[in-house]
């Protein structure tokens, strides 16, 4: 009687386990579900890039951008009337999927953890993925120095910074002519090479994008890459403490695969089998207009 009760007992428990485990899983299943589902069934191989929409610098849009970072920093203040946790919500939310690579010996990009350790002389590039249409902006800091704008980059496409939904983006660009800048490359004193990548509905105020950062780089060569005001970089780090959700996919030491370099070198949309991500991140609001992801490289 006592084993019946017992085994009787065991099976409660399990079950109970069982239960708490898929509840844990739930919601990064929830945002695994809301992003990649969003991902076209099939990649078109005759596909090119849409062609960007005009560059809306009216005050409306200024003032759009602006409510969406201020919604972005107080999200973690207040709760949002939109904010829903179902996969279904969480698709109306802006998300951003990323994969840091690493050279190896032989040239490869293999997939490695972001918090992991670098040393002087390697080199590694991060791959963006969106799941909206919008704008990037990549800022860089380093220790205590200036914050630069590293995307998007005058000598790239124009300075144009306009993105399509799962469209992968590399920084820094394996298309570039130079080598030596295809990768962010570790040298010097040990420190945090700390990235703020931005994605946005509306172009941010302020912020040189196209032409208008192509006449200022070549005007002044001295000044880029391009430092934003303490009044711009205010609302970009208050950004930072919106709340969002995050899940990882541990692929780590798995190469690049070709589907993958075809889709960031011809602009194509990742389908529903390309590899997922190693880390995607999704605004909680789902009518937040700006999400913020900062990623920090350890250089040791």
């Amino acid at each position: 009687m006592r084993s019946r009760n017992f085994l009787f007992l065991l099976a409660i428990v399990a079950f109970t386990c069982g239960l708490l485990i898929v509840n844990a899983q739930e919601p990064d299943d929830d945002v695994r579900g809301a992003f990649l589902s969003s991902r076209p069934k099939t990649t078109n191989a005759n596909a090119s890039r849409r062609r960007r929409p005009p560059r809306n610098t009216n005050s409306a849009a200024a003032k759009n951008a602006n409510t969406g970072m201020t919604n972005a920093a107080n999200a973690n203040t207040r709760k949002s009337t939109n904010t829903n946790n179902s996969a279904a919500g969480l698709a109306k939310a802006i998300g951003l999927g990323y994969t840091l690579f690493m050279r190896d010996a032989s040239g490869r990009s293999v997939r490695v953890e972001p918090g992991r350790e670098f040393h002087n002389g390697d080199r590694v590039r991060i791959s963006l993925e969106p799941n909206v249409d919008g704008y990037l902006y990549v800022f860089h800091t380093e220790g205590n120095g200036p914050v630069e704008m590293i995307y998007p980059d005058a000598r790239l496409d124009g300075g144009e910074n306009w993105i399509e939904a799962h469209v992968p983006l590399e920084v820094p660009s394996s298309e570039e002519t130079d080598e030596r800048l295809r990768w962010f490359t570790f040298y010097g004193d040990p420190g945090i090479e700390r990235l703020y990548v931005v994605v946005t509905r509306e172009p941010l105020p302020l912020v040189p994008t196209g032409s208008e950062l192509v006449n200022f780089c070549s005007t002044n060569k001295d000044k880029c890459p391009w430092r934003p005001a303490a009044e711009i970089w205010t609302r970009v780090s208050d950004a930072t403490r919106a709340e969002v959700r995050i899940v990882t996919t541990k692929t780590f030491g798995q190469p690049q695969t070709e589907k993958e370099k075809v889709a960031t070198t011809r602009g194509l949309g990742l389908d529903t089998s390309a590899p997922q991500p190693a880390v995607i991140r999704m605004n909680a609001a789902t009518n937040a207009l700006v999400l913020v992801t900062v990623l920090d490289l350890i250089h040791k």
